[in-house]
């Protein structure tokens, strides 16, 4: 069977052997990233809808399981070419796939919607999420994520906070550095201090691994992704 929605299941460096679901519409998103390895945004929103139905996800993660039951996986994660908070059924669906399977449910998101009490309470549903945080710094988050209009970096920042006093899971924070945007060591204390606020229980380093959406975003020097590695500590590595 061709499936529409499941894609994997795949070796992932920081999940293991990862299933994906991928909840939106091929780049439907609130960010439209410079490093992005999925090519530019189409549609830049921040409209919460079902996007795909909640239904048709369930239908093909189902008949993936049935057919693959001898399968190791590692993680059903939702990810995939748009941001996936914006579906509205994605606590939904996270509740009706642990109804059928105990294999763990991880969310990679943009961090876009953390701000919305709706939103954190859907994803707390979930046994690990990986939020991203680019910037810290309002002028170097817009550059590097070119986010829809409406989106303030520090609103971010502080539902990044509050999700992290009430989560029950696993926080991965993800950082990217491009080089010439996010690399200095006044952007990186800056990290360091906001870092200290979430209290994610890791922190990963990453930067370019693909080809990137725009031409000007490249990969940075490995001796800053170690310095910004030292400044936060024990809990942080470069993946």
């Amino acid at each position: 069977m061709r499936y529409k929605y499941i894609v994997g299941p795949i070796i992932s460096r920081r999940l293991g052997v990862s299933l994906g679901i991928d909840p939106i519409p091929s780049k439907v998103c609130s960010f439209d990233c410079l490093y992005c390895e999925i090519k530019k945004t189409t549609t830049k929103t921040l409209e919460r809808k079902e996007w795909i139905l909640a239904e048709d996800i369930l239908l093909e993660l189902k008949n993936y399981l049935d057919i693959h039951k001898d399968k190791k996986i590692d993680y059903i994660t939702f990810s995939g070419s748009g941001e996936p908070t914006l579906n509205s059924k994605l606590g939904y669906i996270i509740d009706e796939i642990k109804k059928i399977t105990t294999i763990p449910i991880a969310v990679i998101t943009n961090s876009s919607l953390i701000h919305l009490k709706e939103v954190r309470d859907e994803l707390a549903k979930a046994d690990l999420v990986i939020p991203s945080l680019d910037a810290v710094s309002e002028s170097i988050f817009k550059k590097i994520d070119i986010p829809h209009k409406d989106i303030k970096i520090e609103n971010i920042i502080d539902g990044l906070i509050k999700f992290s006093k009430e989560y029950r899971g696993e926080i991965w924070l993800e950082i990217l550095i491009l080089d010439g945007y996010n690399d200095t060591i006044e952007e990186f204390e800056k990290f360091v201090e906001v870092v200290k606020k979430i209290n994610p229980d890791k922190v990963q380093i990453n930067s370019l691994d693909r080809a990137p959406a725009y031409s000007v975003a490249r990969k940075a020097n490995e001796d800053k992704l170690l310095k910004l590695k030292r400044l936060i500590g024990s809990h942080c590595d470069v993946i």
